[in-house]
């Protein structure tokens, strides 16, 4: 086993100010993320990516590593996460240590647990795949999403008007929790979603994008809905 996981938490969220070690139902959201992956024991080393001081010493005091600071170039606010990801894959590299596999996990997805990496790489690995990562269904049917246009509601896809909900396709969209990618193909590709991609099936329940004071507060309820039910 030679796999890394990879925090990325740069200091300057914008939507929500210190986003990435705001309290989170009793300590900072980013912990979530670090203890996930300290608990799966999938690891070699669990780092966190930050140019933040601040955010380097409590990702320290829960235990992830912060061997290098990222680079100004990738903390700015069009840093992808692949060049965050290769950055990293780099400087350990220069280091003189490599890792076949690397996790992504974001550092405010506090739905992220060590049973689902644990899921994913045995997909990754048995499957032979670039790239897995959780993924959950739209709650409504693309196919029949609306458009407004000055004023004006039409369809975006109106050729799927009559049919049933039913018989349509089902869609998902990234959970936005964390990747698990084999390295040599994140190099290669610069991408996230390859032709050799697969998923790890997730629930509405099981996530929640974060984006707003709004966001968070259902999160927390969500969160804890969770652990009630488990």
């Amino acid at each position: 086993m030679s796999n890394l996981a990879i925090i990325p938490a740069r200091g300057g969220s914008k939507r929500i100010p210190r986003k990435n070690i705001k309290d989170f139902l009793g300590k900072p959201i980013m912990a979530y993320s670090i203890q996930a992956a300290l608990k799966s024991n999938l690891f070699d080393e669990v780092m966190v990516s930050t140019e933040d001081k601040e955010i380097a010493e409590i990702a320290i005091k829960y235990g992830a590593k912060v061997p290098f600071l990222r680079s100004d170039k990738n903390a700015d606010d069009y840093a992808t996460t692949v060049d965050v990801i290769v950055e990293v894959i780099e400087k350990y590299k220069d280091q003189g240590r490599t890792f076949k596999n690397v996790a992504c996990l974001y550092p405010s997805a506090p739905f992220t647990t060590s049973n689902k990496l644990k899921e994913a790489y045995t997909i990754l690995i048995s499957k032979n795949l670039d790239v897995v990562f959780p993924v959950m269904p739209f709650s409504f049917p693309v196919q029949r999403s609306l458009k407004l246009k000055e004023g004006r509601l039409g369809y975006f896809y109106p050729e799927f008007e009559n049919l049933r909900t039913q018989d349509l396709e089902k869609a998902y969209h990234d959970a936005g929790q964390f990747y698990f990618i084999n390295t040599s193909s994140v190099i290669k590709n610069k991408s996230i979603l390859t032709k050799n991609t697969g998923a790890l099936l997730i629930t509405e329940l099981e996530a929640q994008d974060i984006d707003n004071e709004t966001d968070w507060k259902i999160a927390e309820i969500k969160y804890e809905l969770l652990q009630g039910i488990k």
